[in-house]
């Protein structure tokens, strides 16, 4: 699908969903230039491609000679580039927005919920990419088997991940629908889980046509809730009676299996090599879309036991004297899962927690969820909680410290504070022993210390 522009900016190009559509861009040979406030791997990726980045947002970036700009949602009306865009009269798109036009020149796939959507959009494009399906790819991290967080797919499909802050997914209208599962999160702008469940109903109520597909987590409770649309619903699930489901899982170090049911016939038996019961549901996602529409179990199978995670997603960073993994998890039930998952994948290791909080808000509304979600965990640190360019604190006076204060109340002397990355940095290094799996968390900046993280000789 050919793009009608010539020069494209991006306000926020370091994001990962920005950058993709940057590359998307680029690889169409249109000119791109972008601006962030820092310098990352995802900019200096994007710079080795020969885009040109400004990392000083200031007027006088902008020409008049641009035809579109697109901006991340976390840049604010007030920034000058915005205002510049204003004054010579270019096309303005947000991010969410533009998705939105580029879900109409395609068969968008959107894959949605609170928790999972990287790893299943990952799963899925694993397995589509080998087939005649072959999607063009967006997804919200880095996939080794793409070459990042952006694929050009040979067919007219569109994969992407739907986030659900602000609403932004409602700017799509895919034709197929994956919902992964619904929890209460994004409380700055959600007043609460009805406010949450009455988005997910306006996104899904948009497949309204039979030969539409809606792929649903049947063992979801919050899921359960919505009137589903008149389309073609396919349900995936553990515990519950459902379309696709996995039986008999096995978890075993380094690896899960798991047999496959799909409409009470047995299919065979899936092998996946990362943790959690999470990510059997996250398989069993990709796996009820890809059966959906035809493609074999057995080029499935053989794409999940070659699937070997995602950047940030129980990235394992290092793995000699101690075991360092890096993961995004930024929700209670995200975090709570991940740990368990290390204690499946590592038993009988001590279990070192390093957890940065995203946001102020979030860590407010969902304190005591916080707190439970890292008791499991044999030590645990809690840095200063990240602050987040571009959204409104509406809570203030909660530190990481409150959360600290809390798990040394419930389980003593487990838990300490940092005040930033570098006490955080020297906290663990002093901490950690030989053997420990020490699991670092958070959707901020923290991963930034996951490589530095070594035993004291």
């Amino acid at each position: 699908m050919h793009l009608n522009y010539k020069k494209v900016y991006f306000s926020g190009i370091g994001g990962i969903g920005v950058s993709a559509l940057a590359k998307m861009f680029h690889g169409q040979g249109i000119e791109v230039v972008g601006s962030d406030v820092a310098k990352t791997e995802i900019t200096k990726e994007l710079e080795d491609l020969g885009i040109k980045v400004n990392y000083d947002q200031k007027s006088g970036n902008l020409v008049d000679d641009f035809n579109l700009f697109i901006y991340s949602p976390a840049v604010p009306a007030t920034n000058p580039e915005r205002k510049d865009a204003i004054k010579y009269k270019i096309e303005q798109k947000s991010y969410p927005e533009f998705l939105g036009e580029l879900s109409l020149l395609y068969d968008t796939v959107a894959v949605s919920g609170t928790n999972g959507k990287s790893t299943t959009t990952a799963m899925l494009a694993s397995i589509l990419t080998e087939t005649k399906t072959d999607p063009t790819v967006i997804v919200g991290s880095k996939l080794n088997k793409i070459g990042g967080n952006f694929h050009a797919g040979k067919s007219n499909n569109l994969l992407l991940e739907a986030c659900e802050y602000r609403g932004h997914m409602l700017n799509l209208k895919p034709q197929a629908i994956i919902l992964t599962n619904i929890e209460e999160d994004h409380l700055d702008y959600f007043s609460d889980i009805s406010h949450i469940l009455d988005t997910f109903q306006q996104y899904i109520d948009k497949l309204s046509s039979i030969k539409q597909v809606l792929v649903v987590n049947k063992d979801d409770l919050h899921t359960s809730q919505l009137h589903l649309p008149d389309c073609q619903v396919v349900s995936y699930g553990i515990n519950e009676v459902a379309d696709v489901r996995a039986i008999n899982i096995q978890i075993q170090p380094g690896c899960q299996r798991f047999s496959v049911t799909y409409e009470g016939q047995s299919l065979g038996e899936i092998e996946i090599h990362i943790p959690g019961k999470f990510n059997v549901y996250n398989a069993l996602a990709a796996i009820t879309y890809s059966l959906k529409i035809g493609i074999s179990f057995g080029q499935i199978k053989k794409s999940l036991k070659e699937f070997s995670g995602l950047w940030r997603r129980f990235e394992k960073i290092y793995d000699k004297e101690v075991t360092v993994i890096s993961d995004y998890a930024h929700h209670p039930t995200a975090v709570k899962a991940t740990i368990q998952a290390v204690k499946d994948f590592y038993p009988n290791k001590r279990v070192v927690a390093v957890f940065q909080p995203h946001q102020h808000d979030r860590t407010k509304k969902l304190f005591i969820d916080f707190v439970d979600s890292l008791q499991e965990a044999d030590s645990v640190v809690v840095s200063e909680i990240f602050d987040v360019a571009g959204r409104e604190e509406v809570c203030a006076g909660i530190s990481s410290a409150d959360i600290v204060k809390e798990l040394n109340t419930t389980k003593a002397e487990q838990a300490v504070y940092a005040k930033d990355l570098d006490a955080t940095l020297s906290i663990v290094n002093e901490a950690i022993e030989d053997g420990d799996v020490v699991i670092v968390m958070g959707a901020g900046d923290i991963y930034t210390i996951g490589d530095k993280i070594k035993l004291k000789k």
